[in-house]
């Protein structure tokens, strides 16, 4: 059997990262734990379809992304929506990780407020196939009781988070996360304004912010 069918489960959580901070890093570190992840990846997102262009480049978020998961083993950072031409549709990046580990538990990783809208979503129904949804909870979001959500959670929903690492996908496991209120478009502004954004990101994260000055100049684009 290869190596890709009986490795442990892979996380990905896939986001504009424009900065990558705690609540982001937070999020990742419990779900990882809830489901008992053998790793999880971060990956930047290179033409989002839905949302504004992120403030700085693939190639300094990458950086940053990079900088805050060192000391990290379980933790990675797959570049390749930054490589890949066209929208960055998150189905065709689980097609791919899907392609490359036949056999391996892949979870992607979604807020409550982002599963409430799956629906919406690009070939949406192809992603509970081609992975498990494991979804952070935060106060102030429901999960769905009703429509095709609704159902979708009471015919897939599983409690124990390790119950995801039983087959590739199909999955889905709710799980609260702590609540940092933090938001990468608040770091933004301190940095835009001189301030530092330390103990909101990794020190070094902040220092890379500094070096680079890559939202120094720039405006927030509506």
């Amino acid at each position: 059997m290869s190596e890709a069918a009986t490795a442990g489960a892979m996380g990905v959580f896939g986001g504009a990262f424009d900065p990558v901070h705690f609540g982001h890093l937070r999020t990742a570190l419990e779900l990882l734990e809830f489901a008992r992840l053998e790793e999880l990846r971060f990956v930047p997102t290179g033409d989002p379809p839905h949302r504004a262009p992120p403030q700085a480049d693939g190639a300094a978020r990458l950086a940053l992304l990079q900088a805050a998961v060192e000391g990290e083993p379980r933790f990675k950072v797959d570049d390749r929506e930054l490589r890949r031409q066209g929208p960055s549709w998150t189905v065709d990046t689980l097609a791919e990780l899907r392609s490359e580990f036949p056999g391996r538990p892949i979870c992607l990783v979604i807020g409550m407020d982002a599963f409430l809208g799956l629906a919406q979503w690009h070939r949406w129904e192809q992603i509970v196939e081609l992975a498990h949804l494991l979804v952070a909870h935060r106060p102030g979001w429901q999960p769905p009781a009703e429509g095709a959500l609704g159902a979708l959670l009471r015919e897939r929903g599983v409690v124990d988070g390790t119950a995801l690492c039983g087959a590739p996908g199909g999955s889905i496991a709710v799980c609260a996360v702590t609540q940092l209120e933090i938001s990468s478009s608040a770091i933004r502004e301190l940095v835009r304004a001189g301030r530092e954004p330390r103990y909101l990101v990794p020190d070094p994260v902040c220092r890379l912010l500094a070096a680079s000055g890559c939202y120094n100049t720039a405006r927030e684009r509506h």
